[in-house]
């Protein structure tokens, strides 16, 4: 599948009977109903097989799911949709937020001002809002700051009542967090957290005494230090002075157990902060890690003001979406219109997070993003629709393929760089094509064996062109 074969197809429009033989031989790969056209390409052997881990989302529990944390989720899906359709084993983690001194600060909070009904009927509600009650009362409190250190330490040393409370703030937090990714079309193979490491943390503490690399500050916390004339300029902290560890222990402990747990090939954080390149004590991983940076998104609001929680991004999404749909004569009619317009509300999402560079910040645009013409996921979405309500009917319309040819490079390039940029353009680039080709290549009218050819092009488009939305994250609609 070269550049080559594009310039091949062209003379379907003479239909002499040489090329017709010979199209028809390129045509093959179209004829198959199992969706694996360009991915099992001679390009893909050069690229490292095995098993790959993708830690990504990582929100912290008993918080709502923060719009914020949006790019991480779908960067980290796409990469880990693109590594299996590739060949890898991969492995999809949800390291979770689930420790450290905001515990201390929540469980302290929820003592005073927290009520189990409220958590029942509003569950991460109610611990939100106590989190930024109990915030605001320590900065003028001292006894709440302490009351938190000591709920921390409790929690380090697994007292029965602090780590029950702690336990039940978890399992409420994943339960909500499993609905939010159920809309996103995504799901992990594992929960872990930093919890999970808390002793190995320890461990980590001990490897570096042993290797003379720990030393202890006048306030009494244990640090290594990166200066490079080892005057103690550049300290990376490791230990607090009351013994309890801090995330980027945790971190480097998590590595180590990853690695000889799973045997990974590779292990790809797509994360906001990278700390494992923080400290020396990364040497003790000893295996291959990379990190996925990502800009920020700004101005992401709705028709109410500020938007703080995921949800009220989807669910925007999703309205405006219905609202454009019920405005537009061409929509059809669908047996569950609501569902179409979350999952077109959520093309529009990620096509607009992922047309540029990862690592630069984009503003958020809801009226660009949703528009039915141009580059955007709602483009792509009616594209397929389209191609599906024709495909299925033969002889009556319309669409050149050629540029189909170039999907296993742009895979290919994905896999380079980790950029999904190069297929969202490649995708769009693509329904452009298509949405144009029906002026240039009549099948009505034609004889039989160039309609069929043709056609045959025009379902390999749609089936290119849905692989690669999934690989995406996104779900392609049959109608809208």
């Amino acid at each position: 599948m070269k550049i080559i074969g594009f310039l091949l197809i062209c003379p379907v429009l003479s239909c002499s009977d040489f090329t017709l033989k010979t199209i028809s031989k390129m045509l093959e790969p179209f004829e198959k109903e199992d969706n694996s056209f360009g991915l099992n390409s001679e390009l893909f052997n050069t690229l490292q097989r095995g098993t790959t881990l993708v830690e990504f989302s990582s929100p912290n529990i008993a918080k709502k799911f923060h719009a914020g944390h949006l790019r991480s989720t779908i960067i980290g899906n796409f990469i880990a949709n693109l590594k299996q359709s590739l060949g890898n084993n991969v492995i999809r983690m949800n390291y979770l937020g689930d420790w450290g001194m905001q515990f201390g600060l929540l469980g302290a909070g929820f003592d005073q001002f927290g009520c189990q009904e409220k958590l029942r009927e509003n569950p991460l509600q109610h611990l939100f809002d106590v989190y930024v009650r109990v915030n605001r009362e320590a900065e003028h409190n001292e006894q709440i700051g302490q009351a938190a250190r000591d709920f921390f330490r409790q929690l380090e040393q697994r007292e029965a009542q602090a780590t029950s409370l702690w336990q039940q703030f978890r399992d409420i937090t994943v339960k909500e967090y499993q609905q939010v990714y159920q809309r996103l079309g995504i799901h992990f193979d594992i929960y872990s957290g930093e919890s999970f490491h808390q002793e190995q943390a320890q461990e980590v503490v001990q490897q570096l005494r042993s290797r003379g690399l720990l030393k202890t500050t006048e306030k009494g916390t244990a640090v290594v230090d990166l200066s490079p004339a080892g005057d103690m300029s550049s300290l990376c902290t490791v230990l607090r002075s009351d013994g309890t560890s801090l995330y980027i222990t945790r971190d480097v402990a998590a590595a180590i157990d990853r690695k000889e747990k799973y045997h990974f090939k590779e292990m790809i954080y797509v994360v906001s902060f990278f700390s494992l390149h923080l400290c020396p004590v990364s040497c003790l991983c000893c295996c291959r890690c990379q990190h996925v940076s990502f800009g920020l998104v700004q101005g992401m609001k709705t028709r109410t003001g500020e938007v703080v929680f995921l949800e009220d991004v989807l669910d925007e999404a999703r309205a405006r979406m219905l609202h454009n749909m019920s405005q537009t004569q061409t929509t059809k009619e669908m047996d569950n219109p609501e569902d179409t317009a979350e999952k077109v509300g959520i093309s529009a999402l990620i096509v607009q997070d992922f047309k540029g560079p990862l690592r630069s910040d984009y503003k958020f645009d809801w009226e660009r993003m949703l528009q039915a013409q141009g580059d955007t996921g709602v483009f792509l979405q009616y594209s397929h629709a389209r191609l599906c309500r024709f495909t299925s009917h033969l002889l009556e319309s319309p669409y050149c393929l050629i540029y189909v040819y170039r999907y296993d490079e742009v895979l290919h390039q994905s896999a380079q760089d980790l950029q999904p940029k190069h297929l969202v353009n490649f995708l769009l680039k693509l329904s452009h094509l298509v949405a144009s080709a029906h002026k240039e290549l009549p099948v009505k009218g034609n004889p039989d064996n160039v309609a069929q050819a043709r056609l045959r092009l025009f379902s390999g488009a749609r089936s290119v062109l849905a692989s690669g939305m999934r690989i995406l994250g996104i779900t392609p609609v049959d109608r809208m």
